[in-house]
């Protein structure tokens, strides 16, 4: 099977198999792989096998898909707004898989009560991330609403995004635990345990705390990027996914690749080195992106590719680049095995 024209991604089999095993500690929380990051019934499946009791996905159309795939058990970790539309799908994925979704507040708990009577429900609390969810010591509150609403609440989640970045992770992790912890004692008291208290992000997955955390939701893990190399998660041998690009200009010490930011994506943290890096290259920098032109800069004394020459180049954010793929060719030893669809792209809503 021959490599595509580029710009395009490229999934190392070999090295995903490895990332698949990478969460899963004897004794740790249940692993609950989020899909949003390779929207991908390949990749689904693969997880599944591999141990994971369930998907986690940020859309309704996201769960919809990965139902349509063969995922039994999924979670919505997201306040979802239960309108009309959104309460028939709802009612509908009830009927056919383990379902579970977010609540942050007593409106939406209501709502969501009166569209899907008996939904699985867990409350989401901020632990440090400040994006969505209620204080720990605010969660019983929502919880008492959703089960008078009569939906079955089950426990409190959280997402410890701020543990992105180097030097966070452990110190998110533990944060994380502490606000799960006080949610559930919370809800505990309120007379509904919490026996699940989900957490876990690809930074903070392998510093959970077991005692508390009852399951992990990485998703970047599966392919990881270079955020993830810059945050000391991983090495650039645990990068799974990268972009191929072709050389369309060099200059001493700098080229360009045809893949942009429409290939990349455009995220930069402010403390990214740059808007990816090249495995092959780890001194190597992508200063400059445009829509279709990537502005390499090498290290001095490196050779410089040659025109037409072949670069990879792991994204900053891999979910951001596969949300903008068609496809994402699979190689296995250099050579091309397969090209798996990404399925659930555009399920937005």
């Amino acid at each position: 099977m021959p490599h595509p024209p580029t710009p395009h991604l490229v999934v190392d089999l070999d090295v995903l198999e490895r990332n698949l095993a990478s969460v899963a500690r004897p004794g740790g929380p249940a692993v609950r792989p989020h899909a949003k990051t390779h929207k991908c019934a390949e990749v689904a499946r693969r997880q599944l096998a591999a141990g994971a009791v369930g998907l986690t996905v940020a859309t309704v159309g996201e769960a919809e898909f990965f139902a349509d795939a063969g995922c039994p058990d999924l979670f919505v970790a997201y306040p979802v707004h239960a309108d009309a539309d959104r309460a028939r799908r709802l009612r509908a994925l009830s009927e056919r898989v383990a379902l579970r979704v977010g609540v942050e507040s007593v409106e939406a708990a209501e709502l969501l009560g009166r569209a899907v009577p008996g939904l699985e429900v867990v409350v989401e609390v901020d632990s440090g991330h400040h994006r969505t969810g209620v204080e720990p010591g605010g969660a019983a509150r929502v919880a008492v609403a959703a089960a008078r609403a009569g939906l079955r609440v089950v426990g409190v989640f959280t997402f410890p995004g701020h543990g992105y970045g180097p030097g966070n992770p452990r110190t998110a992790a533990a944060q994380e635990a502490a606000a799960l912890a006080a949610a559930a004692d919370g809800l505990e008291r309120a007379g509904l345990p919490a026996p699940v208290r989900s957490g876990g992000s690809t930074p903070t997955a392998a510093a959970a705390d077991p005692g508390v955390v009852t399951e992990v939701r990485p998703g970047v893990y599966v392919f990881n990027d270079a955020q993830q190399v810059e945050t000391g998660t991983c090495g650039f041998g645990d990068v799974a996914l990268t972009a191929a690009g072709t050389v369309v200009s060099r200059r001493p010490g700098r080229v360009v690749l045809d893949a942009g930011s429409k290939v990349l994506g455009a995220d930069r943290p402010a403390w990214a080195s740059g808007f990816g890096r090249l495995p092959d290259s780890p001194g190597a920098r992508v200063p400059a992106l445009s829509e279709h032109h990537a502005t390499v800069e090498l290290p001095a004394g490196e050779a410089v590719p040659s025109l037409g020459d072949v670069v990879r180049v792991a994204p900053n954010h891999v979910c951001a680049a596969v949300n903008l793929a068609d496809e994402l060719v699979v190689v296995r030893g250099g050579r091309v095995v397969d090209r798996w669809p990404v399925g659930a792209r555009g399920r937005n809503s």
